[in-house]
């Protein structure tokens, strides 16, 4: 099995490229250099497979304008991430339209010595969901009457994915039972208390903690944040479980997604809805439309002209006509609910 990515960020250094790495550099055609009037920062020009749309990757990623993890200005998408040699900034801006797309990544490390700019880069991947073929899902779209116009309108999304699976399942707790906007809250508070930081001039980006910088804590110091004294437990131990070893949560990849489920919901504090969201946002798995998840649900229930509430059962009923891609309807409609409230910027989501 590969070495996961979560190992690749808390623990690698420069590396040789692998050889899909590699193909990836060159027919990518990547360009990259260190700027003189700044040694710390340094430039990378990547072609990803389009369609491609930075601005509706990005909306897809950070869900509402207040996350403060995922920073978009309109023009340019900001994250900062741990890395075992220090901590870097990601800023990335899109040339070319989603059929010729041209992205630069500027890489700041905040501090001197040598990061790994192919494992910032792969995390940036995994972010934007820059190496997923969604060929065959635009074949799909374009033949349903009914989910095709949706998936036109935002041409060029790509499937987000958090970095770590840690991160993913952290957020599926923070957000149980809470509005989408009070979950985000408590991140950013958990990310500004106990994420490393990034500081350029009068500004500093804070990237999700990591479990060992989580695993010492006692739950009342989360509760002192907002969060629940059950979910403050439920992190603290997760936590503590990656970092002694007991939980190998990059190595879900390699299982059954029922086996997932039952390995996630065995644990305290995690049911199903946070299982299949981990399925979907941390791991990729394109097929995954959260059944439990009650946004998702209306969204559905919306597009469909169906009397709501959908229950489990209905969900997976109705979207199994768009298998194996209901995860990527599930962004879509994401994307049209954060259109309708007015979260996205209109001009650019009508542009081919």
């Amino acid at each position: 099995m590969p070495k996961s990515l979560q190992t690749r960020i808390l623990t690698h250094g420069r590396h040789k490229l692998t050889t899909a790495e590699a193909r990836w550099e060159n027919e990518g055609g990547a360009e990259d250099g260190r700027d003189p009037r700044d040694p710390r920062r340094r430039t990378l020009s990547i072609k990803p497979p389009p369609p491609f749309r930075l601005d509706l990757s990005a909306w897809a990623l950070r869900r509402r304008s207040g996350n403060a993890m995922d920073v978009w200005d309109g023009s340019s998408y900001r994250r900062a991430l741990a890395l075992i040699d220090g901590e870097v900034e990601l800023l990335v801006t899109q040339d070319g339209g989603a059929e010729t797309p041209r992205l630069t990544i500027a890489l700041v490390e905040s501090r001197l010595g040598c990061c790994s700019e192919q494992t910032a880069v792969t995390a940036l991947e995994r972010l934007l969901g820059l190496r997923v073929d969604l060929s065959d899902f635009y074949l799909m779209a374009a033949a349903d009457s009914v989910i095709g116009p949706l998936v036109a309108r935002f041409r060029g999304v790509k499937p987000p994915r958090f970095p770590t699976v840690f991160e993913s399942l952290l957020n599926a707790v923070a957000n149980q039972q809470l509005s989408l906007e009070s979950g985000l809250s408590l991140l950013n508070r958990l990310a500004a208390t106990h994420g490393k930081s990034v500081v350029l001039g009068h500004t500093s980006l804070h990237a999700f903690p990591r479990p060992q910088d989580l695993a010492g804590l006692e739950p009342q110091g989360l509760c002192d944040l907002g969060f629940s004294r059950r979910k403050a437990m439920t992190i603290v131990e997760i936590s503590r479980a990656v970092v002694a070893g007991r939980l190998d949560l990059e190595g879900l990849d390699s299982l059954a997604d029922d086996e997932v489920v039952s390995l996630l919901t065995s644990m305290s504090g995690i049911g199903r809805w946070s299982a299949e969201y981990v399925l979907l946002r941390g791991l990729g798995r394109l097929h995954i439309f959260p059944g439990d998840d009650v946004g998702a649900r209306n969204n559905l229930a919306h597009w469909l002209d169906l009397k709501p509430p959908l229950d489990y059962a209905a969900v997976g009923k109705a979207v199994v006509r768009w298998q194996p891609y209901a995860g990527m309807v599930y962004f879509h409609l994401l994307l049209a609910r954060l259109d309708a409230a007015g979260h996205l910027n209109r001009a650019q989501v009508m542009v081919g």
